[in-house]
């Protein structure tokens, strides 16, 4: 809920509508997970459609905001074939390779409806293995994320190499 509030403090402050878009992103994520929720209480044929619908909706919505918002990638006009002009890592394919583990990695919700056949033992781990992944997609998504805002930061003149501290310079002869 904080991160929704986040969103619309900025939009609120910046007037840039993006903010408000990228709190759909988050609002469509509750919505989804809402859902799956209930359909784990009463897994009836409707309830199923609608974990289907949400959790389609919103994995498209994010994929979307990662690859194009947050990462500035899947730009057709780019120099570098769809992804963007400024590229810190040389090696290209690591970007190619980055977009399709962000996209297996956001289908993992996939396991909650498939409900493997397990044993509950099997269960926590798989819980905890779907858990781990999930730490990694974001420590993944957090580099490209910080590297293109980084390159943007620097494109707009907002980079700094120091920051001033507020303390006074003294003479040591003083």
């Amino acid at each position: 809920m904080s991160i929704n509030l986040q969103c619309i403090r900025r939009w609120w402050d910046e007037s840039n509508s993006d903010h408000l878009i990228n709190m759909g992103k988050y609002v469509s994520a509750m919505v989804a997970a809402g859902v799956r929720i209930t359909y784990a209480r009463e897994s009836t044929t409707l309830w199923l459609t609608m974990v289907l619908v949400s959790s389609v909706v919103a994995t498209i919505y994010q994929l979307y905001w990662d690859f194009v918002k947050d990462w500035g990638l899947l730009n057709p006009k780019s120099k570098n074939p769809w992804l963007r002009d400024n590229l810190v890592l040389r090696n290209k394919n690591f970007y190619y390779l980055s977009i399709a583990l962000n996209l297996v990695l956001r289908v993992a919700w996939i396991e909650t409806i498939m409900r493997f056949r397990v044993s509950p033992v099997q269960s926590h781990l798989l819980d905890f293995l779907l858990a781990s992944l999930e730490v990694i997609r974001r420590g993944h998504w957090n580099f490209y994320r910080v590297e293109n805002e980084h390159l943007n930061n620097v494109g707009q003149f907002r980079a700094v190499k120091t920051v001033p501290l507020p303390f006074r310079d003294m003479d040591s002869d003083g």
